[in-house]
């Protein structure tokens, strides 16, 4: 989960690219940041516990290189300090690292055995001495990265110079994204596009095991026994992925505004008319739908299980990607995985989507990211069109998704003939209309604020809901524990007499959402139990209630495809505005990063 950056010309300053690319890829990984670079014959390094911000200000304007390699670090292994920090140097080898090398321990010791010292904690510094020693030992580097690939597990994107060697850089890939740019005279190397799309939008995709000489007017791609590789050059089509903050205070409100935006132009395809629907997969040959992802994808992918188990009879489960690889499936050719994943880069549901393509079953993603790992490994794609999401906590890829989930669950609907025609024909109705059903909850900033401001100085915070509502409570309850670092928890309103009402005293807040009209009341209910021990009470409703005990958010009465959408705009304002009171750094949240791509 860092960022990775490298370039090398003939013509550039490369310094200043370098610096560019990290505060691309800043949102990947935010506890230091590092660059190395190779200037008449010397190596500099220059890294720092802190923001990218905190680098620049720490590297002399004047320096003038033409090689060099950069990181952004969130941390897995070692504490944040600067000694932790890349680039890590060892003998003869500089390199940065995304991944984890899970065998470490054990290398270290050989590494010790033979002589190495070492200053950090971090796994990334026992790489860079095990390549020096098999530099040492073979004096060539093919051999040495070949060797390097053998003996070590774990994933690894690694970027790499030679303290002698001012003309090249060398790269290594498994199981973390790393891409090469290409242009005149200066090659660019990266662990995602953005970091280079101001220089370049042609670029190479590493796959695994295979490794890369780098030099300003040539590249080179092997495979893991050394054979070389032709491989296709890519061109990103679409606009540069680096946006400003307009008129907001914060990527995130920037994006939460976007949704009825982002949210039509995903599922714009599907949805002119009732014939539109069926240019989505077709599922009727699966018996069993499984959903597997992590974190806010999860929470988009009980969503989807909700209307296909509801609405087409389909049995369906949702699994935590982390989970998943390590526990008996039951796949056969009447299962279809789903995939969710905004990056497309997300380790753990890279790893569970390799084994169910080792079971030979069917794949589809629902992805946001192009060219993305996980998009290039599916049978089948479809892409969400939320654009760059800078915040780090998800919103509009999240609606995207669930938009997107939903007009699928439809389209299945429509072949499966559970739901009449002229019913799917007014939902399509209102899909098409979401701009302006969107529009009064986004506004409706007041209500939001004046919420947070009850709420911001508590030290506990709890969301509950039935069936679909109890999956977007666990949506909301996540985004205010992200970028508030309030304590909250979600639970499924039903539980709460089973031990969790424990927890409830005066003045505790609890959130609910209540959009099933069969149930409604039954969620009611358990709030009022909470009110009956103190409990400050808000819910979100498309019913009219008129009930002083608990204060009420007005949502439209929609179809239950729709409702899922609107339900959590107010879930994500109100953690927004309770944020902003506390100061926090909303877009880059304390420990977490965008792309997860370490298990």
């Amino acid at each position: 989960m860092c960022g990775i950056v490298g370039c090398v010309s003939t013509k550039k300053n490369i310094i200043p690219i370098l610096v560019d690319g990290l505060n691309t890829l800043e949102y990947r990984g935010y506890d230091s940041a590092g660059l190395s670079y190779i200037k008449d014959g010397n190596l500099i390094i220059n890294k720092v516990k802190g923001r990218v911000k905190d680098l620049e200000n720490h590297i002399s304007k004047n320096i003038n290189a033409n090689i060099g390699i950069a990181h952004t670090r969130w941390a897995t292994h070692g504490k944040v300090n600067e000694i932790n920090a890349h680039p890590h140097n060892v003998g003869n080898i500089t390199i940065v690292h995304n991944g984890i090398i899970e065998n470490f321990h054990k290398l270290k010791e050989k590494l010790k055995n033979k002589g190495y010292t070492f200053k950090s904690e971090s796994d990334t510094e026992i790489a860079a001495g095990l390549l020096d020693y098999y530099y040492n030992k073979y004096q060539n580097i093919d051999k040495t990265i070949q060797k390097f690939i053998k003996k070590v597990d774990g994933s690894y994107a690694i970027c790499l110079m030679i303290n002698n060697d001012e003309k090249t850089i060398y790269v290594i890939k498994k199981d973390s994204p790393l891409i090469i740019g290409t242009s005149k005279h200066t090659n660019y190397i990266a662990s995602d596009v953005p970091a280079i799309l101001k220089y370049t939008k042609k670029y190479y995709i590493l796959e695994d095991y295979e490794y890369g000489k780098i030099t300003s007017d040539d590249i080179k791609i092997y495979d893991k026994e050394g054979k070389l590789i032709q491989k296709e050059i890519k061109e990103y089509q679409g606009s540069d992925l680096i946006s400003d903050k307009g008129i907001y205070d914060h990527y995130m409100l920037k994006e939460i505004m976007e949704q009825n935006i982002t949210i039509r132009k995903t599922i714009n395809p599907y949805i002119n008319n009732i014939e539109d629907l069926l240019k989505l997969p077709d599922l009727t040959k699966y018996e069993r739908i499984d959903i597997i992802a992590c974190g806010t994808a999860m929470h988009a992918g009980l969503v989807a299980k909700y209307l296909l188990e509801e609405y087409t009879n389909t049995k369906s489960e949702v699994f935590l990607a982390s989970e998943y690889r390590y526990q008996n499936n039951f796949l056969n050719n009447k299962v279809l995985s789903i995939f969710i994943s905004q990056s497309g880069e997300t380790a753990d549901t890279l790893a569970a989507l390799k084994k169910v393509q080792q079971a030979k079953c069917d794949t589809l993603g629902i992805v946001n990211v192009k060219e993305s790992s996980i998009a290039r490994t599916l049978d089948q794609v479809l892409y969400t069109e939320a654009g760059p999401e800078i915040a780090v906590a998800s919103t509009k890829a999240y609606t995207s998704q669930v938009a997107l989930l939903s007009v699928l669950a439809l389209s299945h609907a429509y072949r499966t003939k559970t739901i009449k025609e002229e019913k799917l024909i007014h939902i399509l109705e209102e899909f098409r209309s979401i701009t302006s059903i969107l529009n009064p909850l986004l506004e409706d900033t007041k209500t939001y604020e004046n919420i947070a401001k009850k709420i911001y100085e508590k030290s506990d915070v709890f969301y509950i809901g039935r069936g679909l509502d109890y999956a977007l409570a666990m949506e909301g309850s996540l985004k205010l524990k992200e970028i508030s670092y309030i304590h909250s928890e979600a639970y499924a309103a039903g539980e709460l007499k089973h031990g969790t009402i424990s927890l409830i005293t005066k003045n505790t807040p609890v959130f609910s959402s209540a959009t099933n009209k069969k149930i409604n009341a039954k969620t009611i209910s358990n709030l009022k139990e909470v009110i009956s021990r103190g409990a400050e009470c808000y819910l979100i409703t498309d019913e009219d209630i008129t009930d002083n005990s608990f204060q009420t958010i007005k949502i439209k009465k929609v179809s239950m495809f729709l409702k899922p959408l609107l339900t959590i705009i107010p879930y994500q304002l109100i953690a927004y505005y309770t944020a902003k009171l506390k100061n926090c750094d909303i877009d880059k949240p304390r420990n977490l990063a965008k792309s997860v791509t370490v298990e």
